[in-house]
Order: structure tokens, then C-alpha cells, then sequence
């Protein structure tokens, strides 16, 4: 791969799912083309309407909530495409939006996407509701980092469960830890000076959780063919490069059990002599990071832009 690394300038980036509603992407999803023609095809192969679904329902990570992620991003990808000439030699799928990467680099058909997509939210359900069902993941940025340790060293020892479930940026993090301990734990990062961003229910990307891989990889993935990808795919666990059909299955389970790192994908993508960032999908956050603006040009195409007439704005970096 190293050899490629000069003619592989751009790459796209699935985002992982933050917060998500039928009030912030109802919109891009029943006026967007690109969208209604992916819905048609989960309406399909589900026998039901998806945005009905997703505008009815009030569970923030519900299996349809997270089908009409995955299909609003892969949607923003088709409008970059077509509408403004992407072209990616390689692609990131950070957390949640690996299974939007999947379908994109062509390791899974949309339709096995779709079903995946719902059967993992199905597993998901019931391996929380009688594992770990006290648990969140909850997101904290502008930590200042030595003193922050320092907060975690001290819930270490008066033994407080809680794991690193993302590093994205220098005082940016995502802990996972009892709820029972939440609220004392934002009045701590307040203490810091740092500040919440939101919290997560389930809990994600935690080595606690890898019986729920084992599950996942037994009642699921055992179901679906995983192909090669077409493109360079760089793992968010560690910022591999991911060229087969065993590394892309692997990294789609270690989403389960392993943490985001985003520094290690930066590392990974610039060394690829990537130098252009596409963004494609609801992202209140990856875009912005500092690491991200400083490294390359970003252009995000999300449910609040993409209707807009014009080129979207590219954002040079900062450095």
C-alpha cells in the first residue's frame, strides 16, 4: 500500500452516529433523491416504511433510527458523487458508520446492510437489556489531559468500573462507566474545566462487551458474506489499512470491543498521502476536531447542507 500512497489523495469518511432525530434529518430524507432512492430499497427488502418507522419512534438508537443513519449517510455519498464529482481512493467508517463504508467499498450488497443493520440492533437490544444494562457511554472534550488521567486514575482506585471507549482528539474522549456514576462524573470534568457532549444508551466500543461480539459474529455475521473492499478502508480501532475480506469482517466485530481511536486513523490517512476529506453523513463532530482541520481539507455534505443550492464549502486546513 505505501507504494500507492501518492496517487491516493481523497478520502471519504462515514461518521459515526451521534445525536440523530426525524427533527434533524426528516427533512434531507423525504426531499433528497439520493435518500428516496435508498429508502425505496429498505422498504423493500423490510416490507415496511423506514421513515415511518423512524419518525414514530422515540428510542434514540433504534434499529430504524439507525438504518436511517446509515442511509442518510450513503445517500450524502451518492449526492457527492454524482452532484459534485467525489472520488475516493480511500474510506473510513468511524464507529457506527462502518456498516455505511461497508456498503460503499462494496464488501457488503446494500440490501445485506439493510438486514444487517436491523439484526444488529435486534442483538444489540437484547444483550444490554441482561449485560451490563446499568452502563452509558458518555462523551467529554476540552479535558485538560494530565489532570483528567489524574480523575480516572483516582475512580481506578476506589474501584469505579469505567474503560476508554474513544480517543478523537487531544482532551476529547468517550468513557464508558456505571450510570450510577454519571452524574458525578460530569460535575468532575466540569471541576477540570471540560464539558460534556452527550451521552450514549447502549454503551459502545468496550472490551467488557466481547460477549456481545461473540454473539454478534454467531447470530449475525455468520449469516452474511463479507467480500474484499474496493477501496482502501482505514480501521478506526488502530488505523490499519484493511485490504481483505477477513480484515474488513474483523474490524466490523471489533467495533464491539475495541475503542475509536481517530489520532491513529489521521496518522494513518495522512501517511496514505490523503489530503482531502469527505465527510458524507449527519456529523456534528469528526469534521471539527482539531486533528482533522489540521491535517487536511474537509468537506462535509450532512442532512442540513446538502439541499442547499451551490458547491458545498471546503475548509482548508489550519495548519
Amino acid at each position: 500500500m505505501t507504494g500507492q500512497s501518492e496517487a491516493q489523495r481523497t478520502a471519504v469518511v462515514f461518521p459515526g452516529m451521534g445525536k440523530f432525530d426525524f427533527g434533524s434529518a426528516g427533512r434531507f430524507l423525504v426531499l433528497d433523491r439520493y435518500a428516496r432512492a435508498r429508502l425505496s430499497v429498505a422498504d423493500e427488502v423490510l416490507g415496511l416504511s423506514v421513515l415511518g418507522r423512524f419518525d414514530t419512534e422515540d428510542t434514540a438508537y433504534s434499529e430504524y433510527a439507525q438504518l436511517a443513519f446509515v442511509i442518510a449517510s450513503l445517500a450524502a455519498a451518492d449526492r457527492a458523487e454524482d452532484r459534485f464529482g467525489m472520488r475516493p481512493e480511500v474510506c473510513v467508517g468511524a464507529s457506527f458508520g462502518q456498516k455505511a463504508a461497508a456498503a460503499y467499498t462494496g464488501s457488503l450488497d446494500f440490501v445485506d446492510v439493510v438486514r444487517l443493520t436491523v439484526d444488529l440492533a435486534r442483538c444489540e437490544r437484547e444483550y444490554f437489556a441482561a449485560e451490563y444494562a446499568d452502563v452509558v457511554t458518555h462523551a467529554v472534550y476540552r479535558v485538560p489531559d494530565e489532570p483528567f488521567h489524574g480523575l480516572l486514575d483516582e475512580m481506578r482506585a476506589r474501584g469505579q468500573w469505567f474503560e476508554i471507549s474513544g480517543t478523537l482528539d487531544r482532551g476529547f474522549y468517550m468513557i464508558s462507566l456505571r450510570e450510577s456514576a454519571l452524574e458525578d462524573f460530569i460535575q468532575a470534568v466540569r471541576d477540570l474545566g471540560g464539558y460534556s457532549m452527550y451521552t450514549m444508551r447502549p454503551p459502545v466500543h468496550a472490551s467488557a462487551f466481547g460477549a456481545l461480539r461473540a454473539k454478534a459474529e454467531a447470530e449475525v455475521f455468520s449469516r452474511y458474506r463479507i467480500e474484499p473492499p474496493k477501496l482502501t478502508v482505514v480501521s478506526d480501532a488502530d488505523g490499519a489499512v484493511v485490504n481483505s475480506a477477513d480484515a474488513m469482517r474483523t474490524m466490523l466485530l471489533d467495533t464491539f470491543d475495541r475503542a475509536i481511536r481517530w489520532p491513529d486513523i489521521v496518522g494513518t490517512l495522512a501517511g496514505l498521502g490523503v489530503d482531502t476529506l469527505w465527510f458524507t453523513g449527519p456529523d456534528d463532530m469528526f469534521h471539527r476536531l482539531d486533528c482533522t482541520v489540521r491535517n487536511f481539507d474537509v468537506v462535509a455534505i450532512n442532512p442540513r447542507n446538502a439541499l442547499r443550492p451551490g458547491s458545498p464549502k471546503r475548509k482548508l486546513r489550519t495548519a
